[in-house]
């Protein structure tokens, strides 16, 4: 009786899965939990085993769906249709010019004022470990060509991973950049600072910025000891935030894209991995993108409350956006983020969950 019960609820809870709701929550048998709403299709609540077993939430947001949709913020967010920086909020696609809005220091930002961050998209769980947040993004939305219908699945391993496998297709020639804009404190606790948590990144070059923080299309070497040197090994965040240096100057901290040293093509490959000496929390991105973007949370300024009534205040979380390098359509020997008719994009990123003593 009892195994009919729980068959018969599964059941219903699939079929029910087409009818939006504000929040969807995934949870495996080690106690991780992620809550996501269409919203934007972003990661709510994400929590994880500390050290000592204790489960804490370890991203910021906010607590209920008005606030999300009242107060600007890429909190948790699925990316798109460009996730970064359009110079300008120009780009030509087969010698056509298409002027985008802009939203940030005269450049077009994740996809322009009212990207997909901003939009709701239709949700399917497709199992008690998957849900699939799906959009269609009209011809001309924020002045990008084409209708794109766009996805990202979340799965939930049993690991203590994260999956998110993205894919978009197109009616006309457009660009496409997807990815996720969690905000990471590894504490659980966002009065703390991310000042304290160790990071390395698979990377030993990395695209300077100008003061509009738009890369210059140069590709820099990262001299060993440099600020932005987290390769020869991990440091903390905070150890050469501070430093003279003109990059730092211009990103007011950490705001750069890291070329990855890949092996392959497309294959998913280790990243970057962050820790928590205080909790012991260690996060490890994959992906098959060619580089990430460290943002340490430079613009959080104290005057957003988010979860738990915590004031967001300066460097309390950290971003690892997997993605092309930011303007790459208009970097033609940067890696392509043209997407034609008849193709499929495709990126996955990997969060991965452990401890350390």
């Amino acid at each position: 009786m009892k195994k009919s019960f729980l068959l018969m609820t599964s059941v219903i809870a699939l079929l029910c899965s087409c009818h939006q709701q504000d929040f969807y929550t995934l949870t495996n048998e080690q106690g991780m939990q992620v809550t996501i709403t269409p919203y934007g299709g972003r990661i709510t609540q994400l929590w994880v085993p500390d050290r000592n077993g204790e489960m804490r939430d370890v991203v910021l947001g906010f607590d209920n769906l008005k606030d999300y949709q009242t107060i600007p913020s890429d909190f948790g967010a699925c990316i798109g249709r460009y996730a970064n920086r359009l110079d300008h909020g120009r780009i030509t696609i087969e010698g056509k010019e298409y002027q985008l809005p802009t939203n940030n220091f005269g450049h077009t930002l994740h996809g322009g004022p009212t990207g997909w961050q901003y939009q709701t998209y239709t949700v399917n769980q497709l199992d008690e470990h998957t849900l699939r947040v799906t959009i269609l993004s009209p011809d001309g939305d924020n002045g990008f060509p084409g209708e794109v219908t766009a996805c990202c699945t979340y799965t939930l391993g049993e690991d203590n991973t994260l999956r998110m496998d993205y894919e978009a297709t197109t009616t006309q020639p457009t660009v496409i950049n997807m990815t996720n804009h969690s905000y990471f404190n590894l504490h659980g606790d966002a009065d703390l600072s991310i000042l304290d948590h160790e990071l390395w990144i698979n990377s030993d070059s990395m695209t300077p910025v100008d003061s509009t923080f738009m890369t210059t299309g140069e590709i820099c070497c990262i001299a060993q000891g440099d600020p932005f040197d987290f390769y020869t090994s991990p440091k903390t965040v905070g150890q050469d935030i501070e430093a003279n240096n003109e990059q730092l100057s211009n990103g007011d901290g950490y705001d750069h894209n890291w070329v990855l040293k890949r092996m392959s093509k497309d294959g998913i490959e280790p990243t970057a991995v962050l820790s928590c000496p205080q909790t012991g929390i260690r996060l490890e991105v994959l992906t098959t993108e060619p580089g990430i973007q460290v943002y340490s949370g430079n613009f959080l300024d104290g005057t957003i409350t988010g979860k738990y009534g915590k004031r967001y205040d300066k460097r309390h979380a950290i971003c690892l956006e997997t993605q092309k390098y930011p303007d790459s359509p208009n970097k033609s020997s940067w890696p392509s983020a043209f997407l034609n008719p008849g193709e499929t994009y495709r990126s996955t990123t990997i969060f991965a969950f452990s401890t350390i003593q």
